[in-house]
């Protein structure tokens, strides 16, 4: 599953859905770093990809209100045992630097932020050992050097699975649908008339379907302060709305990274949920 608070935390919990549900022995809070290797597809639909080795400082905060963790950051509205509304914050990598082929002389895709609501439906109980969740985020898309630039809007439904073994071993898989708005697709997969060349074409994105998802992650404790990680996610844009694309190279691409958490500091106050 950076720069910026979310960002690390997508990193240390091993893709958003690594962990098993929240103890209620954890602690309220927690500072560490991770350090890892992913290696990720620049965007769906991209034939290249994008390399990185993060060392990044993370925080979590399990707060009944407010709280900073593997799902994301933000405000939780409402909390039952078998449905939450938080008012969150997420964010992905995209391309950054990189200067790729397919978009030669077109601006380069940086880092996106996203906020907004998030609906999650606990299947078989919050506290099940293997839970079962459904989650409906509808969040803004902004690109995090200048939060003035709204990239537009996305919806992400997943159904996923959350387990934790007795050995130390958590894992998840989850399966996901990204939806997003006509800026969206054209922030992704639009061709201006001045960006055309020879085998690149003018294209206006439309709003619709951008990817089918399949998530994974895998961790394990290896000390009280050590966890190692491991996540990938498959993404395919067979039948999304702008398959048509220029930019669409590849019908399907992978993402995957590995790495290590290490927990600098926790509170001796204890999550009270």
């Amino acid at each position: 599953m950076k720069r910026i608070l979310v960002l690390g935390l997508a990193c240390a919990g091993a893709g958003a859905h690594a962990d098993a549900p929240a103890r209620p022995d954890l602690p309220l809070w927690e500072v560490g770093a991770a350090a890892g290797v992913i290696s990720q597809q620049a965007y769906p639909g991209a034939d290249e990809q994008v390399s990185r080795t993060p060392l990044l400082p993370y925080v979590i905060y399990r707060g009944k209100v407010l709280h900073a963790d593997d799902e994301g950051a933000g405000l939780r509205a409402v909390r039952t045992e078998a449905f939450e509304l938080d008012v969150s914050f997420a964010g992905s990598l995209s391309a950054g630097g990189k200067s790729l082929r397919a978009r030669e002389g077109m601006p380069r895709l940086g880092t996106l932020v996203e906020f907004g609501p998030v609906g999650r439906w606990f299947l078989n109980g919050r506290g099940a050992e293997q839970r079962l969740t459904f989650e409906l985020p509808l969040r803004g898309v902004f690109e995090a050097r200048d939060l003035r630039r709204h990239r537009g809007m996305s919806l992400e439904p997943e159904l996923s699975l959350e387990h934790r073994t007795k050995g130390g071993w958590s894992y998840g898989l989850g399966v996901a649908v990204l939806i997003g708005d006509e800026r969206l697709g054209a922030t992704y997969y639009g061709v201006a008339p001045d960006e055309v060349l020879p085998d690149r074409s003018a294209y206006g994105a439309r709003a619709g379907l951008i990817a089918w998802r399949l998530k994974g992650g895998l961790s394990r404790q290896l000390a009280p302060d050590v966890r190692v990680f491991a996540f990938g996610r498959v993404d395919s844009v067979a039948g999304a709305a702008n398959r048509d694309s220029p930019l669409v190279r590849r019908t399907t691409g992978a993402s995957v990274g590995i790495g290590l958490t290490y927990t600098l500091k926790r509170s001796a106050a204890r999550a009270s949920d």
